[in-house]
């Protein structure tokens, strides 16, 4: 009986001292446990499509950043149409958008690489990358409605 006794009194301490001397390694960058894990891969965005919430397509009117004020049409010498001059970088015809690089438009916008909307699609037809083109921006409906290749 002693035995037992002796037993049960040595065997808590070999179930402690076996469990003392694992030391469990530390976790790596990539293990989803670290805490210098990422939870998710970070979203790239386009740095040559920057629109606002307030160019994505909508089915209730939209006020133009051109200045128009409600019903009562648009702000006086605000202008209708923009025309600018620049390089064509990239066309995306299933989008309806072209990106240009171009210089500053006076009064309307710094000059910058940006995508714009295109109406028709049809005026992409044609257009490649590096081609010099001229177009004109129609402002209360925020996309390019003419372009004309440049030579």
């Amino acid at each position: 009986m002693k035995s037992h006794i002796r037993l049960l009194m040595i065997l808590p301490s070999l179930l402690i001292a076996g469990c003392a001397a694992y030391e469990m390694p530390p976790l790596t960058a990539s293990h989803p446990a670290s805490a210098d894990a990422m939870g998710a891969p970070a979203r790239s965005f386009s740095r040559t499509l920057v629109y606002t919430q307030a160019d994505i397509p909508s089915t209730r009117p939209v006020l133009a950043a051109a200045g128009q004020q409600g019903d009562q049409g648009t702000a006086a010498g605000a202008p209708q149409m923009i025309t600018a001059d620049g390089k064509v970088v990239a066309t995306v015809p299933n989008a309806s958008q072209i990106v240009v690089e171009r210089g500053e438009i006076k009064g309307f916008m710094e000059a910058m690489t940006m995508g714009y909307r295109v109406e028709p699609v049809t005026l992409l037809e044609g257009l490649k990358f590096g081609d010099k083109v001229r177009f004109t921006i129609d402002v209360p409906k925020k996309a390019i409605v003419k372009i004309e290749k440049l030579k």
